[in-house]
């Protein structure tokens, strides 16, 4: 992992930050299965492809740690997926169970995070579809709550909470570890109208009714720019919407 390049585009971005630490952000180990394809003639057991790819990945964990990465995350559709009816049906007519995917999911990561520096910051974003301003995956996060905050161990998710098809917060209430902040995506990266600022500070409150106010956070839903192809937003409306998150966190968290 030395001269890989990604390596390289971490090191352009440190040189970049500057004053801030550079979050680097790479596909979780379960995008390799939920959106590629395993070949039998490779990997004829499952288990033993999901012990490659963890080790793979906890290879890569420490060497952007060595290059100097403080704060890494993990980008993942398939929680998404996974928490949609519609998806989790897909799902079984490939031949998958969805419960037993987010058991094998949960112990790759723990295993691809099994022993991580302890200065390494890793998140997790959890999204449903940002391509070109779309989506995918809609439904709440019930389906994959417990085994997502019991089992992932991170120390942030970024959850996508800027439209109805996300649900509602009473998930969060399965949130029982104090150390895990809930990043909330109220400020949504598809469309460039600007959130009322007033009705972010409703939400942020009622979600604190089921996450300590002091572990949430607020962020944009998901990047502005998944995709070469962007989004349907100029680069001042993505700015206006940034400088509303900044400053709706400051006012509620100073």
């Amino acid at each position: 992992f030395d001269h890989h390049p990604m390596i390289d585009d971490f090191l352009f971005l440190k040189s970049q930050a500057r004053e801030h630490a550079a979050k680097m952000t790479i596909p979780s180990p379960s995008m390799l299965h939920f959106r590629g394809q395993m070949n039998p003639d490779v990997y004829p057991d499952m288990d033993l492809f999901f012990s490659d790819v963890a080790e793979a990945y906890r290879k890569a964990v420490h060497a952007f740690y060595e290059a100097g990465c403080r704060y890494l995350q993990l980008d993942d559709t398939s929680w998404g997926y996974l928490a949609s009816d519609a998806q989790r049906a897909e799902v079984r007519e490939r031949g998958w169970d969805p419960d037993d995917l987010m058991r094998i999911y949960a112990k790759t990561l723990q295993a691809v995070l099994l022993d991580r520096p302890k200065d390494l910051w890793v998140t997790m974003h959890i999204c449903r579809g940002n391509f070109q301003s779309a989506w995918i995956a809609e439904g709440g996060y019930e389906p994959v709550a417990e085994t997502l905050f019991h089992e992932i161990p991170v120390d942030g998710l970024f959850l996508e909470y800027d439209s109805e098809r996300a649900g509602g917060f009473e998930p969060l209430r399965l949130v029982e570890r104090p150390d895990l902040y809930v990043v909330l995506g109220l400020v949504t990266s598809k469309t460039p109208a600007l959130e009322d600022q007033d009705l972010l500070l409703s939400r942020i409150e009622e979600a604190s009714r089921f996450v300590a106010l002091d572990q949430l956070c607020l962020s944009p839903q998901c990047g502005f720019s998944s995709t070469v192809e962007g989004n349907e937003l100029t680069v001042e409306e993505q700015a206006a919407k940034l400088r509303l998150v900044a400053e709706t966190a400051e006012e509620i968290w100073g």
